[in-house]
């Protein structure tokens, strides 16, 4: 398994917790011998994480270091890898250090520390040698098989950033016949513009990558060469949810991607859907000690959530009272109001997750209805947080409306266990996890019914709007309030009933055995590949 992020170990979005909570599944239930490779990041320390440098096999003595082809146009040049190892949940972890990787102090972008350095390098704008690093792992990854003499049934390789290397096992004559018996799986998690890890530049692409002119020039989109377009001929795919596989493929929602789907449509590739999974146990609020919360709680139980109640009223209490929580200061303020509902927002603040819609329908509802407070945590564009943060100190919405910019995993738990409902106006949704998170925590959704998040079903496990606009989420979240206040037993059998289908629908073992037969059917389409080849 290939990957930019892992679990604890590095992350920047949900691709952390799904390469974490597949391989663990992989291992610990199908028996499989399951590994993962990943890059060792500036801000990563390897040895206090457990991991101890990879021994050279044939030279036990020494540590295992070895040189990988990087080409520039008309440059010629190598690049220097050493390997970390460790053994976690059954998982074999790889991590390859080199410099390109140990300079980078987040894992998709630059930081103030970075500007701080160099003023070109902006703070939240992406690296500007990505696809190098991203082909340095494919590079380095292949290299580290081909060393150990590892000749895996199945690669499976995370989103965009990794997506280059069915091509590369299949265009190499050596790695050709070296990986002749494996088969690849090519994950999208989000298809969106900019998403794609595209390079405009064919020459750097064909010299850094290896692959004939006739591969980069044949799979271009919008004339960038596109790893996704070109994994396609090369692995089987899939999205991390049936409805966005639909989205892509049979809907005008495809612009998002720059037509990626209908492309892929277009070359007879038809993308597969497999929605992503939890592991309930990760976020139980019955175990305080894992999941941080004040009080612990079973959402399954029967009767009032006398937890969850005590969660609000501490949480709340903190609020009202002290000017920063977990570190992080207060914008705006709530009053010690816990007979109110309480809605909640965690997450990006950008145009994706549907900011736009959420500012326009808190404005429309705080001028109807003064019974109920809103609670938000995350960070993202600068248009976004000053919206949110002049909303906030509006004189009219003090002890109402509360925004803490930043991100904390402990800090977010306690929210998804104060909160009544939870907001996710996402303009498109490749899977969603914080609606699982929310349902774990007795935090009734209300979302935008696309992609991955049509999963949470209106009147049963949360709420759900069609259209895209502040009206639609404005009237759901009325609706949400009338039942809140006029129908708490309701309320109560929603939030038992969310929960209930995630252990029957949604954990990582029920989603494993859909990504078993993707690698069944990946290994067996693999020797047409060969033929064709």
């Amino acid at each position: 398994m290939l990957t930019r992020e892992y679990g604890n170990l590095a992350g920047a979005g949900g691709v952390r917790d799904v390469a974490q909570q597949l391989a663990k599944a992989l291992a610990g239930w199908s028996g499989r011998s399951v590994s993962v490779v990943m890059p060792r990041y500036g801000f990563m320390d390897p040895a206090s994480l457990g991991f101890i440098p990879l021994a050279d096999p044939r030279f036990p003595e020494r540590s295992l270091q070895y040189e990988v082809d990087l080409n520039y146009a008309h440059v010629e040049r190598r690049e220097t890898i050493r390997v970390w190892t460790a053994r976690i949940d059954r998982v074999t972890l790889y991590l390859l250090e080199a410099d390109r990787f140990a300079d980078k102090t987040a894992v998709y972008a630059y930081t103030a520390a970075d500007e701080a350095v160099n003023p070109a390098h902006k703070a939240g704008e992406g690296h500007d040698d990505y696809f190098a690093v991203n082909i340095l792992l494919q590079k380095g990854a292949l290299d580290l098989m081909l060393l150990l003499g590892i000749c895996p049934d199945i690669i499976h390789c995370h989103d965009g950033h990794t997506a280059v290397l069915p091509a590369m096992i299949r265009e190499n004559s050596g790695l050709r016949h070296f990986f002749r018996g494996t088969g690849t799986v090519v994950t999208i998690h989000n298809a969106g513009k900019g998403y794609h890890q595209e390079v405009a530049d064919l020459s750097f692409a064909r010299a850094i990558t290896g692959l004939p002119w006739k591969v980069i020039m044949g799979n271009r989109l919008a004339d960038c060469f596109d790893p996704f377009l070109v994994a396609a001929h090369y692995a089987v795919m899939n999205t991390v949810s049936e409805q966005y596989a639909r989205e892509l493929q049979e809907t005008d929602d495809d612009r998002l991607t720059g037509w990626l789907g209908h492309t892929l449509l277009e070359r007879g590739v038809t993308l597969k859907g497999v929605t992503n999974g939890i592991d309930p146990a990760e976020f139980d609020p019955a175990d305080p000690g894992k999941s941080g919360v004040d009080t612990p709680f079973n959402p399954m139980a029967d009767g009032v959530l006398q937890g969850k109640r005590v969660c609000k009223e501490a949480l709340l209490l903190e609020l009202s009272r002290d000017r920063s929580v977990g570190g992080i200061p207060l914008i705006g303020s709530l009053a010690f109001r816990p007979d109110l509902p309480l809605f909640t927002f965690i997450g990006r603040l950008n145009e994706q997750k549907g900011v736009g819609v959420l500012l326009a329908a808190l404005r429309a509802v705080l001028k109807k209805n003064t019974a109920f407070q809103f609670l938000l945590l995350g960070s993202g564009g600068h248009n976004e947080e000053w919206e949110l943060t002049r909303l906030a100190e509006k004189e009219e919405n003090r002890g109402r409306v509360c925004i803490l910019k930043g991100f904390h995993p402990s800090l977010a738990n306690r929210i998804y266990a104060a909160g009544d409902f939870f907001l996710i106006p996402s303009r498109y949704e490749p899977c969603g996890l914080t609606d699982f998170i929310a349902q774990i925590f007795g935090n009734l959704p209300i979302v935008h019914h696309v992609g991955g998040l049509v999963k949470v079903q209106d009147g049963e496990t949360g709420f759900s709007y069609i259209q895209h606009t502040p009206a639609a989420l404005t009237e759901a979240m009325q609706r949400a309030m009338v039942l809140y206040y006029e129908d708490p037993s309701k309320i109560r059998e929603m939030q038992r009933q969310a929960v209930m289908r995630i252990h029957e629908r949604h954990t990582w073992k029920m989603v494993m055995k859909q990504y078993l037969q993707l690698y069944k059917e990946a290994k067996n389409g693999n020797e047409q590949v060969l033929i064709n080849n």
